[in-house]
């Protein structure tokens, strides 16, 4: 068995297998981790069935009876995971999946150390993690003002970046779903997002947007949405007229039914005659039309939402759209 500090130091040199079942491991699973399973789907819940009605012997009977004839394989795929290496292997609570998979890869002659508690264990310690103080900057602006991409350009130029929405597999918006791959579950977003502190030094800033609890279908750690709603605000000032033209640019080639269908989800807030008015010109083909009235619905909501966050505005930016990287550089001479 291994403490979770030490597979935390030596995943970065050794394979890490997760033997439980496919849809434990797409539910949520460690960074890196390669699914080779003990049981699958429908095995899992046979153990499961006989443990609670037949008790522990029966179950651990039925495991063997249905492991067995696919245990070539196992250690087959095993082998060529660890590729000589020792394996670091962990079920869901360190318990009879992860121990009878290192006593079955040792008999090939594989080497392999079970991780105490199992991924059980690695999740409390990300959502524990989340409670510590992190220096936050958040970058804010109306919808379209590019923060994204002044993101990407601080990172560029060696600023610590969270890029939420690249981790969130969406843009945030009744929108930001589309022309995006499927969502992670929120569960993997947090994982995800611990792993990418765990990168970042926490005594210098870290830049990341400004977002609700909620992006898309994803939730941000409490904790960790806490830490942001005290942090220091950096707040950007872009003309509407470039955030029609970066709109248009990022969403122009989007299908027309998927982005009708995202519209019907604000219908209620953006008002009947300004849906009606927003569909007719995105039925026209005018995609510059249909955003501009889609932002008077988006910049009143903005605007509401910020009011409460107005002491926490440390600088004003002005942006004309133009030379990311040289606004990058202008907010990241900011103290």
């Amino acid at each position: 068995m291994i403490s979770l500090q030490d597979f935390l130091s030596l995943r970065a040199s050794l394979p890490v297998v997760d033997v439980r079942s496919p849809l434990e491991f797409e539910q949520g699973h460690i960074r890196g981790a390669i699914n080779l399973p003990l049981l699958n789907n429908e095995e899992r819940v046979a153990v499961g069935t006989d443990y609670k009605q037949k008790g522990t012997a029966e179950a651990i009977r039925t495991g063997f009876r249905l492991v067995g004839p696919r245990l070539e394989e196992i250690i087959t795929e095993a082998e060529r995971i660890s590729s000589g290496k020792e394996l670091l292997v962990h079920c869901w609570r360190g318990g009879m999946r992860s121990n009878n998979f290192c006593k079955f890869v040792s008999m090939a002659r594989i080497k392999s150390e079970s991780l105490t508690g199992g991924y059980k264990a690695y999740r409390q310690h990300a959502l524990e993690f989340f409670k510590k103080p992190l220096p936050l900057q958040l970058l804010t602006g109306f919808t379209g003002s590019g923060k994204s991409e002044i993101l990407r350009e601080l990172k560029k130029s060696g600023e610590q970046v969270l890029d939420l929405e690249q981790l969130a597999n969406h843009k945030g918006s009744a929108f930001g779903g589309l022309l995006m791959p499927k969502q992670p579950t929120t569960e993997q977003f947090q994982n995800d997002l611990f792993e990418e502190i765990l990168k970042l030094d926490p005594k210098r800033r870290i830049w990341v947007e400004d977002e609700a609890i909620a992006i898309g279908k994803i939730f941000l750690p409490q904790d960790f949405w806490n830490t942001m709603a005290t942090s220091p605000i950096v707040k950007m000032m872009v003309p509407k007229e470039v955030r029609v033209k970066r709109l248009v640019h990022e969403y122009g080639h989007a299908n027309q039914e998927e982005f009708l269908e995202a519209m019907t989800k604000v219908t209620k807030k953006l008002g009947g005659q300004h849906f009606a008015a927003a569909k007719e010109k995105l039925i026209q083909g005018d995609m510059a039309s249909t955003i501009d009235i889609l932002l008077t619905y988006y910049d009143k909501a903005y605007f509401k939402s910020n009011e409460a966050k107005k002491e926490r505005i440390a600088h004003l930016r002005e942006w004309n759209g133009n030379d990311a990287a040289a606004f990058a550089r202008e907010l990241s001479s900011l103290s």
